[in-house]
Parts: structure tokens; C-alpha cells; sequence
């Protein structure tokens, strides 16, 4: 069945496509929504810190993956990206880890 307006065809909406999308901002808002929990739950630190580290990356690999459809591309591709951010990651994590141990070192408990 074809829907005219006037005369311009209208294309029915693809179904599978907006449950998708709808997957997505479900995921992401959940994202958020720890975020913001463990935001105004927990005490400043190196764990809450590398929690958020965590999230973000996350919710940036989900992002780059549906909405640049970088999911859908060659594997070799997908860890040229990868590794290093989770290198850099892994860098952020110990200089946090290590500049407290440092900071409590320098000025006591």
C-alpha cells in the first residue's frame, strides 16, 4: 500500500531500524544513570574515578559503534582503534593509582 502526499511517495517506517535506536538510547541512558548514581553515592577515590573511566569508554565504544557504524566495519580496523585506547586507559589508571600513592607518601593518611 502506497501513501501519497502530495505526489511525493511516502516510505513507510522501518520498524527494525527505530527498535534499534530506541536499543540504544535505552542502553546508554542506563549508562548515565549509574553514572549519576555512583556520582552522589560514592567517596571521591581512585575506584570511583576508575569507574568512570570505565563508563565512558564504554558509552564511547557503544557510540562510535552504532552511530558511526564502526561496529560494522573490518575486525583489523576495529582494534586499530581499540588497543590504543585501551592503552591509554590503562596509562590514566596507573598515573591516578600512582599519583595517590605518591600524594599520600608526600602528605600523610
Amino acid at each position: 500500500m502506497e501513501h501519497e502526499i502530495k505526489g511525493l511517495d511516502v516510505i513507510p517506517a522501518d520498524k527494525a531500524k527505530i527498535k534499534k535506536i530506541w536499543m540504544v538510547t535505552g542502553i546508554l541512558f542506563l549508562t548515565t544513570v549509574v553514572e549519576f548514581i555512583i556520582a552522589f553515592t560514592m567517596d571521591a577515590g581512585v575506584l570511583k574515578t576508575s569507574i568512570f573511566i570505565v563508563l565512558t569508554i564504554f558509552k564511547a565504544f557503544y557510540i562510535i559503534g552504532e552511530f558511526m557504524h564502526l561496529s560494522h566495519e573490518q575486525k583489523g580496523l576495529i582494534w586499530a582503534i581499540i588497543a590504543p585506547l585501551i592503552f591509554v586507559a590503562w596509562l590514566i589508571l596507573a598515573l591516578l593509582i600512582q599519583g595517590e600513592a605518591i600524594f599520600q607518601a608526600v602528605f600523610g593518611a
